[in-house]
């Protein structure tokens, strides 16, 4: 017989047909879970922990996105091998640059919403959707942000409809703009794109776009002391993701390795690049 106390139940709302976003889900079923939450704070905070510099590039079949190691609070080094690129789902990757206890928040939420979508509706959002319930994630963000605890992140697939890589890349505020060939965010954009800039080519193979990622990276850890280079003696590596007909793919230490080093040995012969 039903248990009349109604004890051992789920609650109402989970038994509640819905939505197809998790986000929306748990905006009713636990709204004080979501990263914007939170609620006004004492004070603006000032001293959290940064990830930092995120570059993602396009070509011909795909893209490739990387990002720096390092997590700063204040001036010092607050962690050296943070993982901010990660996989979204099967054909899309995402970043982020920002206070690092939320981003990390922000991208677990993401991966849930696009899981959950599948589940519920079997099958999978277009690339544009993707995008678009990311800039609504971010955008629930926002009153944190204008409290300190900002973050901004770079999203970049595979359009199985188009056959071709694309960027998405957003403002505090959720603003959402398509990035046709490459782009950067975090405190070392500015160096990383302007090295960009200079090796771009429409017709790069996934191999140069894993080269010129890493030399991004290397060009903005060399002006940006909040920006992370390689650290040959600890192991550790720019984290890098490709994103191809074939899926989302994150290359190992062992392939990014090299690539690291052949930098290195041409930046001692030419160290300005």
């Amino acid at each position: 017989m039903p248990d009349p106390s109604g004890v051992g139940r789920l609650p109402a709302v989970f038994m509640t047909p819905g939505t197809s976003s998790f986000t929306d889900f748990l905006s009713v079923a636990a709204p004080e879970l979501l990263p914007g939450a939170r609620g006004p704070l004492p004070a603006p905070v000032t001293d959290a922990a940064h990830g930092t510099t995120i570059v993602a590039v396009t070509f011909p079949g795909g893209v490739i996105m990387a990002g720096d190691r390092r997590a700063t609070q204040g001036h010092m080094i607050a962690q050296r091998d943070v993982e901010k690129v990660h996989h979204a789902d099967e054909f899309s990757c995402v970043g982020y640059a920002g206070t690092a206890g939320v981003g990390a928040e922000l991208i677990r939420l993401f991966q849930v919403e696009l899981e959950h979508y599948e589940k519920i509706e079997g099958s999978t959002l277009s690339l544009d959707a993707k995008a678009n319930r990311l800039a609504f994630m971010v955008k629930g963000n926002l009153p944190m942000a204008m409290q300190g605890l900002a973050v901004i992140p770079l999203f970049a697939g595979f359009d199985t409809e188009t056959g071709q890589g694309r960027i998405f890349s957003y403002d505090v505020a959720a603003a959402k703009s398509e990035e046709r060939t490459y782009e950067s965010i975090g405190s070392g954009s500015v160096f990383a794109r302007g090295s960009l800039k200079k090796r771009f080519r429409p017709d790069l193979s996934a191999d140069d776009a894993v080269r010129i990622s890493i030399e991004a990276l290397y060009d903005a850890a060399d002006d940006d002391s909040a920006t992370g280079g390689p650290d040959l003696i600890r192991k550790l590596y720019p984290i890098v993701a490709s994103v191809t007909a074939d899926g989302y793919r994150r290359l190992t230490d062992d392939e990014v390795g090299p690539v690291v080093e052949s930098l290195i040995d041409a930046r001692a012969q030419n160290p300005g690049g």
